[in-house]
């Protein structure tokens, strides 16, 4: 069974893919096991009511005490990340770690405290600093922490004049993490069909959701109502200030520039140098954001299959690509959904975990030749291995079966946010659009808008706010190949921030996102941005 996905999209997480493709498919190794939700005191407190602080435009919340707005944070040499952020290897120097005390209740600043963990690498030095800049990598779910490090080689220019900042976000790893089901139990789940087929199948999927929700709200109840995007722009805001930074120096990707949205319209004053890259678009509801993902995920596998044939000819697996190549795509998902395919480890490919493979493979051109090689595999060589692998790596589970708490973090944050909940009469009713939209993951994306029902934590709007009327420019990135956040996303954001504010820099390319695509022209837009403070023309557009 998918979570259901934001910012990514209904399909992927594109940030925790590509760390774990730098060990080429091999999923990341798992370190000591999860610690448990760092609140003081630890009373539980599940609720179905919304905190004080319901939406974005609730601007005005008590003032936050000096005991948190002066703390020090002590910094020291990282350990290795824990099972909730991923595992592996601890990063090493120059890398230092701290945890930021923050309020569980913003709207109740002298009481319970979450400790969010956080990562820097200090200014390279020889040009003068300007201050931190911080990252969310999006999901949301990806733990910055982990992330961060991960891909610091694509920020190293960045870095001469800005301490590296990356933080896992209340809910997620380190941070409070979201806990729901155990290692065993989530990989029952994912064997659930994410398509159904018939009325037995239906039901199932419809179970699997509520012992999802009822397994949240026993294991984290007293976080789920408080791990909402807003109360993450307040700790955003409360970490500038403990840094030193009279303005929050911020790059958000995916779902993190829906956090970096929602920051500017609660803190307009407070904005410095701004980007956003892989837009969510904010006008959109989980419908339409989820229909729009699906056609952008079916334009990037057509893409890839172009690519394919231009390059292997006869030896593609998706042949002329086109009609014909989703048509055997479709063929193989019929197939696995009547027999999985075996793969390493005694383990199977099914219908579900192939689908997510794929689409986790179109996040960027650097991982379609794994797709290319895992289709071939399934299609050809009757085994499930390669596909398997890169949804192992969506999904964050690593080669011993234990899981990141990147999909529970997921759904609460979703689930907390968005206002709305799909039956399956509304489920049916919307299937032909996204079956038109994508004969390969239409199905799975509708019937993923059901993820949210019965939470145990009633959700927040309709739709961020996030207006910043007087805000600085905020440079908004939309690639025009974007399977996960379509380029429209960023026109949208952008009108949205205002007149002035936002400014949209257009990269045609492929994949999620810009800035970490190599393009020359758009890294030299962003850091000329960044560095110098000079602010592109709007609409400027790199090839």
């Amino acid at each position: 069974m998918h979570p259901v996905v934001r910012g990514a999209g209904a399909l992927g997480l594109a940030v925790t893919l590509a760390v774990a493709l730098t060990g080429g498919l091999t999923a990341c190794r798992s370190g000591s096991p999860a610690s448990s939700a760092k609140v003081d005191p630890t009373t539980p407190a599940t609720t179905t009511a919304a905190p004080t602080t319901t939406t974005a435009s609730a601007a005005t919340v008590p003032a936050l005490p000096a005991a948190l707005t002066g703390q020090q944070l002590a910094w020291q040499a990282c350990p290795a990340p824990s099972a909730a952020q991923g595992g592996g290897p601890a990063p090493g120097t120059p890398w230092e770690c701290a945890t930021l005390k923050t309020p569980l209740d913003h709207a109740a600043p002298t009481g319970r405290t979450v400790d969010l963990a956080l990562i820097r690498m200090r200014a390279a030095g020889g040009e003068p600093r300007i201050g931190s800049l911080i990252y969310n990598f999006g999901g949301p779910g990806a733990s910055g922490v982990v992330t961060l490090p991960a891909l610091a080689q694509d920020y190293a220019d960045l870095n001469a004049r800005y301490d590296l900042v990356g933080f896992d976000p209340r809910g997620v790893g380190d941070s409070a993490g979201v806990r729901c089901l155990d290692d065993a139990a989530t990989d029952a789940s994912a064997a659930v069909d994410g398509s159904p087929d018939d009325t037995a199948e239906v039901r199932a999927l419809g179970e699997a959701v509520a012992a999802y929700a009822t397994a949240c709200r026993n294991n984290s109840g007293d976080v789920l109502p408080y791990v909402d995007t807003v109360s993450t722009a307040r700790d955003l805001d409360l970490l500038r200030q403990v840094l030193g930074d009279d303005r929050l120096h911020y790059f958000g990707l995916s779902y993190g520039t829906e956090l970096g949205g929602v920051y500017a319209h609660l803190y307009p004053q407070n904005v410095g140098r701004l980007v956003m890259d892989a837009v969510v678009d904010p006008t959109q509801d989980p419908v339409q954001s989820a229909l729009g993902q699906t056609k952008g995920f079916q334009l990037a596998l057509e893409n890839f299959m172009t690519a394919c044939a231009e390059q292997a000819g006869a030896g593609c697996p998706t042949g002329s690509g086109g009609a014909q190549g989703t048509e055997r795509i479709a063929t193989l998902l019929r197939g696995l959904d009547a027999a999985p395919l075996p793969a390493d480890g005694g383990r199977t490919l099914t219908q579900d975990l192939a689908v997510t493979g794929i689409a986790a493979a179109l996040y960027s051109e650097a991982s379609w030749n794994a797709l290319a090689v895992g289709l071939q595999e399934a299609m050809q060589g009757g085994t499930g291995t390669t596909l398997l692998a890169l949804a192992d790596a969506y999904l964050g589970r690593d080669a011993q079966g234990r899981y990141s708490n990147l999909s529970a973090a997921n759904r609460a944050i979703t689930c907390v946010d968005d206002r709305q909940r799909y039956t399956e009469a509304e489920v049916r009713e919307q299937l032909p659009a996204f079956r038109q939209a994508s004969p390969v993951f239409g199905d799975f994306a509708a019937w993923g808008l059901t993820a949210c029902s019965g939470w145990p934590v009633a959700g927040r709007t309709d739709h961020p706010e996030v207006s910043a009327p007087g805000a600085a420019p905020i440079v908004v990135i939309g690639n025009t190949g974007d399977p996960a956040t379509p380029y429209e996303g960023a026109r949208a954001m952008a009108r949205q921030l205002g007149a002035g504010v936002g400014v949209t820099v257009t990269l045609r390319g492929q994949g999620h996102g810009g800035y970490d695509t190599g393009n020359a022209c758009l890294k030299q837009t962003v850091d000329r941005y960044l560095l110098d403070g000079v602010v592109p023309p709007d609409d400027t557009t790199c090839t």
